[in-house]
């Protein structure tokens, strides 16, 4: 999701040139991203089962500050997958279309990162469920919490088309898209092209698909990755072209007056302004942000720790609200969810663990897994597969 010579996960050259880190930016959005899903998802301190009481978003804390994350924090999901899309066609696209990284290492890459937090959080929502269950006859938020979706979920296949409604840890449902997208952008740069048309290909056959009413989630998915990857390959283009300084100002110009005419001119009332905001302005941002930022290494050091525990905070947030909202239901107490020190505990202890989580457990097993899966990279090659830690692929 820290480079260091003793990990041997160094950064790949083109990400960090002249004293300054390449991706810092995209970290702090990918960190803006999870706490604006974390703060919308503040809400389920408000469901008894699967159903919200007297649920008022405006009555939530710190409402007039946090309004855009109480309101529209569900969209961080597609943040997430532009940004992904992103690193992985600024890390990956060569390397896949030139067959330096084959199937067995991507396929290593991504389940040793992926999976060991999902299958703990897993286990520990299907046991938090059970006991929400014995109490209360029903499953708290995410109500279908059979074998069959528990199986789904160990393939990371929970959101791929098969299942009844949502399940177990319910927000692992993004990434469930995203690994079928993950296959897509393999085997389309190993069989196919690596070429900047197959993304405009995807955008357009993403418009054909919605003019001809036929959605999904993994579709939605394709469309936003593939947006942060054309968004990618624009940034080394105009690496190489010598206009990057002037193009960055440009973007960075239209990144802040964007949200500016938008308030101005109350663009946001616009039938699904949301969502095609996120289609056009996102990459602007991404784009405008992805360049060299030389920073003191303290400030790095943060900027790449906020960055490393989202993956951690977002799949972690259910399995701790199940367990408080267990633990003051087993204690006969009302949860004290309007109250701003609740709020701010919350918000701490989720932000707290998993720092922890992913230093402590996340690292420490995806190392594992690499060693016992994976043959040792030579030196000149390590440079290139490994999995740094300042970046999500």
């Amino acid at each position: 999701m820290s480079s260091g010579s003793g990990s041997g996960r160094e950064i790949p050259g083109d990400v960090r040139r002249g004293g300054g880190n390449r991706l810092l930016g995209l970290e702090l959005i990918r960190f803006s991203a999870a706490l604006a899903v974390l703060v919308w998802h503040y809400q389920h301190f408000s469901y008894v089962g699967a159903t919200p009481m007297n649920f008022v978003r405006e009555e939530q804390p710190f409402y007039p500050l946090l309004s855009l994350f109480y309101n529209f924090g569900h969209f961080g999901v597609q943040v997430f997958w532009t940004i992904s899309g992103f690193i992985f066609f600024w890390k990956y696209r060569d390397l896949i279309a030139n067959r330096i990284v084959d199937g067995k290492k991507f396929f290593v890459l991504r389940f040793s990162r992926l999976y060991p937090l999902h299958i703990a959080t897993l286990c520990i929502v299907a046991l938090l469920q059970l006991l929400y269950f014995h109490r209360h006859q029903i499953y708290f938020v995410y109500p279908v919490n059979d074998l069959l979706h528990f199986v789904y979920q160990l393939f990371f296949a929970s959101n791929w088309g098969f299942q009844q409604g949502d399940s177990f840890n319910g927000p692992i449902w993004s990434i469930s898209v995203e690994v079928v997208v993950y296959c897509i952008f393999f085997l389309t740069l190993r069989f196919i092209s690596r070429s900047a048309l197959v993304n405009i290909a995807v955008v357009a056959l993403w418009l054909a698909a919605t003019k001809a009413h036929f959605f999904s989630q993994i579709t939605e998915c394709l469309l936003y990755f593939y947006l942060g990857g054309f968004t990618a390959i624009a940034s080394k283009y105009l690496d190489a072209s010598g206009f990057r300084k002037q193009l960055t100002i440009v973007s960075a110009l239209l990144a802040v007056s964007i949200p500016v005419a938008v308030v101005c001119c109350s663009l946001y009332r616009i039938r699904n302004f949301d969502i095609w905001f996120l289609k056009l302005y996102v990459p602007i941002l991404l784009l405008a942000v992805a360049r060299d930022i030389a920073v003191g290494p303290l400030v790095s050091k943060w900027i790449i720790a906020a960055g490393n525990m989202t993956y951690a905070s977002y799949l972690f947030q259910f399995p701790l609200q199940l367990l408080i909202v267990s633990c003051f239901d087993w204690s006969n107490t009302p949860i004290p969810y309007h109250s701003p020190y609740f709020f701010l505990a919350f918000m701490a202890s989720v932000l707290t663990a998993s720092f922890y989580i992913y230093r402590h457990f996340e690292m420490p097993a995806q190392d594992a897994i690499r060693k016992k899966l994976s043959a040792a990279a030579t030196p000149s090659r390590r440079v290139w597969i490994a999995d740094n830690r300042a970046l999500k692929g």
